[in-house]
């Protein structure tokens, strides 16, 4: 039983390196999005577009490398759901940090560190349930 508690953290901690890495890349690519995008349109709808085009990649390596699984229309349906769940705090968190007084270059990094954790979970569920 001490061995599998050891092996089962050690599976949940590789896959949350793999998620991790997994993330600066869409992190990357949705901010870098943000910051170009929202020099042309409101920071809102930067965001959210950002956040559109990476999801799509993101569940690819997401279900190819972090959670080595396959890509299928039922996880595909969890990850877009657990994402809807997740940009709606990210949503509603930079729009507190904006309201804070947090300038709209930076806002989205405090976003980031609370919703990550957050999205990990829903995400390892998603992967690890639906089998």
């Amino acid at each position: 039983m001490e061995r599998l508690k050891r092996l089962s953290g050690k599976v949940f901690g590789s896959e949350f390196v793999r998620f991790a890495a997994v993330g600066v890349i869409a992190t990357a690519v949705h901010y870098g999005l943000y910051l170009l995008l929202k020099l042309f349109v409101g920071v809102n709808m930067a965001y959210t577009i950002g956040y559109l085009v990476s999801l799509g990649c993101n569940f690819v390596l997401t279900a190819k490398f972090t959670f080595r699984t396959g890509v299928s229309a039922l996880r595909g349906t969890g990850f877009v759901l657990s994402h809807a769940v997740n940009y709606c705090l990210h949503i509603l968190l930079l729009n507190l940090f904006l309201k804070l007084g947090v300038p709209s270059g930076i806002a989205p990094v405090p976003v980031y560190c609370i919703a990550v954790p957050v999205n990990f979970l829903l995400v390892r569920t998603v992967f690890r349930k639906l089998r």
